[in-house]
C-alpha cells in the first residue's frame, strides 16, 4: 500500500487490508514514537530545580518553558501539518519530526540562558506536532472501520507509557549524570548534569 494518500480510498471494510500482524506492528512502532515524544516533552519537569539554579530563571519563566513555549506551536502547527499529511509522504513527515524534536531536546542542554531554552522548547513542540496527524492517517489505511477505535486506543497508550517512562528513564539518567558530575567538553566548556540529561534523552529518539 502506497504511503502517499490518494484522493479516495477504495478499500471497503471487507476488502484487501494488509496483514493484521503487520498492521499491529505499524501501530506498535507509532506508539513507541509517541512514547518517546512524551519522554522528551516531560523530562523538563524533572530538571526544573537545577535549571532554575544555573540559569537564574523566575517562576514565571519556568511556567513559560513548561507551558506556552511547547504548547503554542504544538497546537497551531498541528492543523497545517495534518493537511500536509493528507498530501505528502507521511512516513517522511514523522521521521523528520522525530529528528527535529530529538535534536531540539538535545539543544535544550546547550542552553545558557532562558531565551535559548525557550526557543529549544518551541522546537520540541514543532517537531512533535508532526506525529499524531500523520500517525492517525497511516493507521486509518491499515484497519477497517470497525477496528479503528481499538487501533487508535493502542496508539494513544503512548501518552501514558511516555509519562511514566519519563520519570523512570529520567530518574536513571539524572542519577548517572549527577554521579559523574560536571563535564568539560571541547568548544562547549563546562556541561552540567542537567544538560547532559537532555543530550541523552534527545539521542534516545534517533534509533
Amino acid at each position: 500500500m502506497s504511503d502517499t494518500q490518494s484522493p479516495t480510498r477504495a478499500l471497503p471494510d471487507d476488502g484487501d487490508w494488509p496483514n493484521p500482524l503487520y498492521s499491529w506492528y505499524v501501530v506498535a512502532v507509532l506508539m513507541l514514537a509517541y512514547t518517546n515524544s512524551f519522554i522528551d516533552r516531560q523530562i523538563l519537569s524533572l530538571l526544573i530545580e537545577p535549571i532554575r539554579a544555573d540559569l537564574a530563571i523566575s517562576d514565571t519563566q519556568v511556567s513559560l518553558l513548561a507551558g506556552i513555549a511547547f504548547t503554542l506551536f504544538y497546537t497551531i502547527l498541528g492543523v497545517p501539518i495534518a493537511r500536509l499529511a493528507d498530501q505528502k509522504n507521511r512516513k517522511a513527515i514523522i521521521a523528520t519530526g522525530i529528528v527535529v524534536w530529538s535534536a531540539m531536546t538535545a539543544a535544550c542542554g546547550l542552553s545558557r540562558n532562558f531565551w535559548q531554552l525557550f526557543m529549544a522548547r518551541i522546537g520540541v513542540g514543532v517537531g512533535e506536532a508532526t506525529l499524531s496527524p500523520a500517525a492517525f492517517s497511516i493507521i486509518a489505511d491499515y484497519f477497517p472501520k470497525h477496528q479503528l477505535a481499538r487501533a487508535f486506543s493502542v496508539y494513544s497508550m503512548g501518552v501514558y507509557f511516555g509519562a511514566g517512562l519519563a520519570m523512570v528513564i529520567g530518574g536513571i539518567v539524572i542519577r548517572m549524570v549527577v554521579e559523574a558530575g560536571t563535564t568539560t567538553v571541547p568548544l562547549l566548556g563546562q556541561i552540567k548534569p542537567w544538560q547532559i540529561t537532555f543530550f541523552y534523552v534527545g539521542l534516545l529518539g534517533l534509533p
